[in-house]
């Protein structure tokens, strides 16, 4: 009896070994790593984000994700919008509170980067519009801020206004280097894709910057 006893024993400890071992194996597997491809779909991960790639400088040639407003402005995805090499940018004053650009000239027909903050994510859409751009890409910057490195729920300011260009949210921590790089390469402005159609790339191929994880 104590012998069977003995057995039941190391049996069962066998097993619980081998369920331990394959919990492990699981978690270390990544299943929300998007650098391993378990048979996640991109299309499972973006959830209704857009992905633009900057194709200049070569600094910064990586496929960066964007979450669009959530109640207010034009689509991304629309068939009229499509930007081939088209300019990135940053708004001079960053915070694109008023109508007054030092560099509207760049700004008209293209991409403007702006910073968050001091006013309504709708006002700022807004003002980059009444100076001719296409659409509005709003960051973080303070490296502070506890929304950093989160995507921001951009929402209609109940002000009964609108406007028809796309806007979106950039993750802060890809916002301070793309104006830092551009800053550092005396560069006005980058060239980017917008949008890109990653539904058929699997996450792991995606050439996401190396500074951050999906």
């Amino acid at each position: 009896m104590v012998l069977s006893l003995k057995n039941s024993i190391k049996t069962a400890l066998s097993i619980g070994l081998v369920l331990l071992v394959s919990v492990i194996a699981f978690v270390n597997s990544g299943a929300n790593n998007l650098h391993m491809y378990d048979g996640i779909r991109t299309q499972d991960i973006i959830a209704g984000d857009v992905f633009f790639e900057i194709v200049d400088p070569p600094e910064l040639e990586y496929t960066y994700r964007i979450r669009p407003a959530k109640d207010f402005g034009g689509s991304f995805e629309a068939a009229a919008f499509k930007v081939n090499e088209g300019k990135l940018v940053p708004a001079i004053p960053s915070d694109a509170c008023e109508p007054n650009f030092i560099n509207e000239r760049d700004l008209k027909g293209n991409i403007a980067l702006v910073e968050r903050g001091e006013c309504s994510f709708l006002t700022k859409a807004i003002n980059i519009e009444a100076v001719g751009g296409r659409a509005v890409i709003i960051t973080e910057i303070d490296a502070n801020s506890d929304d950093y490195d989160y995507y921001i729920e951009m929402i209609h300011d109940k002000s009964h206004r609108d406007t028809n260009i796309p806007a979106a949210f950039l993750l802060g921590r890809n916002g301070v280097i793309i104006r830092k790089t551009l800053s550092k390469l005396n560069r006005r402005y980058a060239l980017i894709n917008l949008p890109v159609n990653l539904t058929f790339v699997a996450p792991h191929q995606i050439n996401q910057p190396p500074w951050l994880q999906w």
